[in-house]
């Protein structure tokens, strides 16, 4: 499989979408029971934690935590939006800075501003784009036109603007409502797809996971194991952190361990992404001098520039071990592909 392949099929009775960039297993979503990232609630302030700062509310099915909750009190109704997956028997993360987001933009309730992504360079697109926002857009709603409009015709990215800024006023009315309530579900494996992947190509015909070899890629996922050219690493999720353990295999000379750490570093932010890893992660690379450290830090850095999930990279431990801190955007994938 050549080229970038956007894949839509189910895996277990649930709805994927894989993407394959030069045959190898890029990115992959599957639905879980879990409240989808993007959904929005209405939520009814329920006990304020004040040591953190935060509001736990009551959503349907169950409670929301909000950071930042200043000037909120016990019984106060908002509107809320899932912002990650929570750990077991924890609350829901949400923040009550509401995005209505699709393919080529982003509306932004009650924060005004036109703004056009800096990825789109050329100044006569962006004055186009900035056009166009101007006399689709209404009201004091904000918008932020995304780079894939750089290349879009502009009809299509003045009905995405008004889909979204349609739905935002629809939505943001229902905040003056008593009851907990599910205003959206958010956004599945294949609208979340098509929103945010490019691709030469998208495959939509039933089974296409298993009839294309989408699954073969898949298998690797059920193990901890990752192969490196240079060795392997480990990437073993526990209930505190992630511990990745990197090795240099047969290779006994003295530049073995900066190859297979650097071929890590590179390496690790799609094995994270590709299991649904997230929160504290320890990197225990190969054995190396500290003067090699930068070097290391730098391919780091580099290769999570472009991930699309935040990640905060704490730095090195006093034992020699790499720490980082990444969002928890999705579930854990192991659990979902039993049985494929």
């Amino acid at each position: 499989m050549k080229g970038r392949t956007i894949f839509l099929d189910h895996l277990n009775g649930r709805e994927a979408a894989a993407l394959v960039v030069q045959g190898q297993l890029d990115d992959l979503l599957i639905d879980d029971d879990n409240p989808r990232v993007g959904a929005i609630y209405r939520g009814v302030c329920d006990r304020a934690i004040k040591g953190q700062g935060g509001m736990i509310l009551r959503i349907p099915g169950g409670t929301a935590w909000l950071r930042g909750a200043k000037g909120l009190s016990i019984g106060d109704r908002l509107l809320v939006q899932v912002t990650g997956v929570a750990e077991e028997g924890k609350a829901v993360p949400v923040t009550d800075r509401i995005l209505f987001k699709s393919r080529y933009a982003i509306v932004t309730p009650g924060a005004p501003g036109y703004n056009v992504s800096r990825q789109i360079k050329d100044d006569d697109r962006r004055d186009e784009l900035l056009a166009i926002a101007h006399d689709v857009m209404d009201g004091d709603d904000g918008l932020i036109i995304r780079s894939h409009a750089a290349e879009a015709p502009d009809d299509e990215i003045a009905e995405d603007i008004a889909a979204m800024l349609d739905l935002s006023t629809t939505i943001m009315r229902e905040s003056k409502g008593r009851d907990p309530e599910a205003l959206t579900e958010g956004d599945g494996p294949h609208a979340v797809a098509w929103r945010e992947w490019n691709a030469d190509d998208v495959i939509t015909e039933p089974g296409c996971f298993d009839n294309r070899g989408v699954l073969d890629l898949i298998d690797g996922l059920a193990t901890i194991k990752v192969p490196l050219d240079e060795g392997y690493m480990y990437v073993e999720p526990t209930r505190a952190l992630v511990a990745v353990d990197v090795n240099t295999g047969g290779d006994t000379s003295p530049a073995a361990t900066l190859k297979v750490n650097l071929a890590a570093a590179r390496a690790l932010p799609r094995a994270l992404r590709l299991r649904g890893l997230g929160g504290q992660i320890t990197v225990d690379f190969a054995p190396m001098p500290k003067g090699q450290r930068k070097q290391l830090e730098q391919s780091i850095r580099a290769s999570f520039r472009n991930d699309p999930i935040e990640t905060s990279l704490v730095g090195w431990t006093p034992m020699g071990c790499f720490e980082m801190q990444r969002k928890r955007e999705r579930s854990a994938t192991r659990p979902l592909l039993k049985g494929v």
